[in-house]
């Protein structure tokens, strides 16, 4: 378990999205948080969905205050020119006071289940917390047309402050998977897995007006995993879904079958 801080102190409390700084979601889940501990927002100044974990190299990556309101007043938000990644590795090494005690990243627009994870810049924030040995959940909710965003603010605080509570092993995050019901209609948590899934795509061929192609990237979402406790069953079944995922992604079940080939044939 990462080592608990003494809860007689405020936690800090580090928000972040991919969906950008003004969006319904990121003020939702920082409302959420209003109470929980002292709140800082980092977050991107445009939307970064889908971006995954990328990291700005090349260019510079700037950050400007932004103003940023809860119930309970102002509290302290940074624009970030770069991905929802850039914007925890900046807030944890520049820009907040200290490390923060959670981060909490959301709530996204849209579900981040399945295989979706791996595209996923919300997960891929809190990712990079747990990277740094940071205590971190994801927060998307089931609706790509989202406009009501109380209930899953109400699920996010209620996480926030169990995680706050009890703590997470060691670079281990949650993601969580609220379906679009009201608070009252759902039927509770679910500590579930990653379904295995995958998008069946193709590309639409257009012209622009110099008569020059282009392509717009198309497809639909096909589930692979009829299995019980994944997450795309919890939230069709209007269970929040908790995925406990990590960063290593080393298939050890297969170590010692590979090892016992004969690599140097």
């Amino acid at each position: 378990m990462a080592e608990r801080r003494d809860l007689s102190d405020e936690p800090l409390i580090l928000i972040s999205n991919d969906d950008g700084i003004d969006a319904p979601g990121i003020l939702a889940l920082a409302a959420a948080m209003d109470g929980l501990g002292a709140i800082h927002v980092v977050a991107p100044v445009n939307e970064q969905s889908a971006v995954g974990h990328a990291i700005t190299v090349r260019d510079p990556v700037r950050a400007r205050p932004w103003p940023f309101r809860v119930p309970s007043g102002e509290v302290p938000a940074h624009a970030v020119t770069g991905t929802p990644a850039d914007c925890v590795k900046l807030a944890i090494n520049q820009l907040l006071p200290r490390t923060p005690d959670l981060v909490v990243s959301g709530i996204n627009r849209g579900p981040n289940t399945a295989v979706n994870v791996i595209y996923s810049g919300t997960v891929s924030a809190a990712t990079e917390a747990a990277i740094l040995g940071v205590d971190a959940v994801a927060f998307s909710l089931c609706d790509w047309h989202a406009e009501d965003y109380e209930s899953p603010g109400r699920v996010a605080r209620l996480i926030a402050q169990k995680v706050l509570q009890k703590g997470l092993p060691h670079g281990i995050l949650l993601n969580v998977n609220i379906p679009a019901r009201p608070f009252e209609e759902l039927r509770g948590m679910a500590v579930t897995r990653q379904a295995r899934s995958r998008w069946e795509e193709s590309f639409v061929e257009r012209e622009d007006p110099l008569k020059q192609p282009y392509y717009w990237l198309s497809g639909h979402f096909v589930n692979l995993d009829e299995g019980e406790n994944t997450d795309l069953g919890a939230v069709e079944n209007d269970y929040v879904s908790i995925t406990p995922i990590h960063y290593d992604l080393t298939a050890y079940e297969h170590l010692d079958a590979l090892k016992a080939w004969d690599w140097d044939e």
